[in-house]
């Protein structure tokens, strides 16, 4: 477990960290959690960035890149996590509590960023599992909505339990901002077991299953334009499904059509 807010002051900040509070953690699964923390009054980052987030184990910090899941108003960050029973980092991390503290990376990064990508009319967001957690921070971003006409989050998962946040991303008037309406379309599917919808993404995409449900056009580089978040076989799949189509990948330094993640927690 983390160290209690009592020890906290035995944590020494660093330049490459800043020493949090956990304000409150949610199990959604045996397998997957979320938890929020203290923000630094300093910290700035860009939707849909990563940060390195971590513990001080054995007084050496162990860090993993994790995608901030909060909007870049909120006074708190919240992040989305597997548990992997023996790693590292996730094997403590899914035991902390309200109250402990944790370290938080003060650089952001990643390539998952509006500015990377050419101007279009529709944004698809694919991602597999904790993938999810960069949209979530996306789709409250009125610059997302102002940037594009449509925006489609696309989250696959194993088990029917492994959507989370599904209720959330289907409208909850909390958490969806008020430019959404009309433009964010959800589409959750499920790979081994039954649900109103199921298959893998890149078969959902293949067989233009997935424009027939959303009625809309199929994949087009003039006009759309696509972010990808989950395993590097994920990541790779699609990345060849993309380049046969025509995108181009971009970057920073040369916006294209689609970007993709690629720090990937594994423990």
């Amino acid at each position: 477990m983390a160290e209690t807010v009592s020890e906290k002051a035995a944590i020494e900040p660093s330049k490459l960290y800043s020493v949090e509070s956990v304000t409150k953690v949610h199990h959604w699964t045996d397998e997957l959690f979320s938890f929020r923390t203290t923000r630094d009054a300093k910290f700035d980052f860009v939707s849909g960035q990563f940060v390195m987030v971590g513990l001080m184990v054995d007084g050496k910090p162990i860090l993993r890149a994790y995608s901030i899941a909060s909007g870049l108003a909120e006074s708190e960050l919240e992040f989305f996590s597997v548990k992997v029973p023996n790693g590292p980092l996730t094997s403590r991390l899914q035991n902390i509590q309200a109250g402990d503290s944790i370290l938080v990376g003060r650089k952001p990064t990643g390539t998952l960023v509006l500015d990377a990508l050419r101007p279009g009319r529709r944004l698809y967001m694919l991602g597999t599992g904790t993938g999810l957690a960069p949209w979530l921070a996306l789709i409250r971003d009125p610059a997302v909505y102002s940037a594009f006409d449509k925006v489609v989050v696309i989250h696959s998962v194993r088990q029917t339990a492994d959507l989370a946040y599904r209720e959330i991303l289907a409208g909850d008037p909390a958490y969806i901002l008020s430019q959404a309406t009309g433009k964010l379309l959800y589409y959750p599917t499920v790979t081994r077991e039954d649900y109103r919808n199921t298959g893998r993404i890149t078969e959902l995409l293949t067989s233009g299953k997935l424009f027939s449900d959303l009625k809309v056009e199929t994949l087009d580089p003039e006009r759309d334009r696509v972010m990808i978040c989950g395993s590097p076989s994920f990541n790779a799949d699609i990345k060849a499904l993309l380049g046969e189509r025509g995108f181009a990948e971009g970057a920073l330094s040369a916006p294209g059509d689609f970007v993709i993640e690629k720090a990937f927690v594994e423990g």
